[in-house]
């Protein structure tokens, strides 16, 4: 199996595209001949990397400033992918918290749930059906490492991330045979570029800088995965390390030890 042909009728959508691996997803869709739908609420930072992918490729990029989160808002897009030839949907999106869920704003943890499980089932139940009928389709599911344990002080994000696993792995048994890949992508940290040591972040400090990978590698070995139609791809030491505890250690025991890091990324 492979991705599908790049079709000038077709489009590669990719969500949480102005930045990281979205932003990366996207040129390299692009640098391979894919035209896109740009996803993500900053339209502004769409636009530049639009008009550079256009100049350096030559497809056609369209833009979507939509805030993924708010159900209302992300219904015209649903509406609009349902209807359009969709040949790659890479559900990147997402936003995380950190610290004990009791002292986290209610309404943004809400929005985490909305944004990284519920839009993700909008979308792809947006495009399956197409994608079934022309009997060719992939689509990349950005889950986490995080969704195969119990992680205090990651509650909501963990929660969420367990559900995008297991949507994906349990679509592929249904699409076996349909002409449609589904992979899902298990990161580790991920930089865009080494930060100010001013500036850096609590995360920064605290993972080693041999355990970060870097976007653009992220997003080549995710297409070539789901080009190969691989059920999980777990690039980054971290991550494969993550995968092997949250599937092989008792629960009792890693959640503790998981959740003692976390607290420390909540400050």
């Amino acid at each position: 199996m492979s991705l599908p042909n790049p079709n000038p009728d077709a489009r590669a959508v990719v969500t949480g595209a102005s930045s990281g691996i979205g932003e990366a997803l996207a040129a390299e869709l692009a640098a391979r001949g894919h035209s896109l739908i740009l996803v993500a609420r900053r339209g502004d930072v769409m636009e530049k990397l639009a008009a550079q992918l256009r100049e350096k490729h030559g497809v056609e990029v369209e833009i979507r400033a939509v805030d993924l989160s708010d159900r209302d808002g992300r219904a015209p897009l649903v509406a609009e992918l349902a209807e359009r030839e969709i040949s790659i949907l890479c559900n990147n999106a997402g936003i995380a918290t950190f610290g004990p869920v009791v002292e986290l704003d209610p309404s943004y943890e809400r929005d985490q749930v909305e944004l990284n499980s519920v839009a993700v089932h909008d979308l792809t139940l947006a495009v399956l059906p197409g994608m079934v009928a022309r009997k060719s389709g992939a689509i990349l599911m950005v889950g986490s490492a995080a969704g195969n344990m119990p992680i205090p002080n990651n509650a909501t994000y963990a929660a969420t991330k367990a559900f995008v696993n297991t949507f994906s792995e349990s679509l592929r048994g249904e699409l076996k045979g349909s002409g449609v890949n589904v992979t899902l992508l298990a990161p580790g940290p991920v930089r865009t570029e080494t930060p100010d040591p001013a500036e850096a972040s609590i995360v920064d400090k605290l993972v080693p800088d041999f355990l970060w990978i870097s976007s653009e590698y992220v997003a080549k070995v995710s297409l070539d995965a789901l080009a190969e139609n691989k059920m999980r791809i777990v690039p980054g030491i971290l991550s494969k390390g993550m995968s092997v505890a949250g599937q092989y250690s008792p629960r009792a025991v890693i959640a503790p030890i998981v959740g003692t890091f976390y607290k420390k990324l909540g400050g």
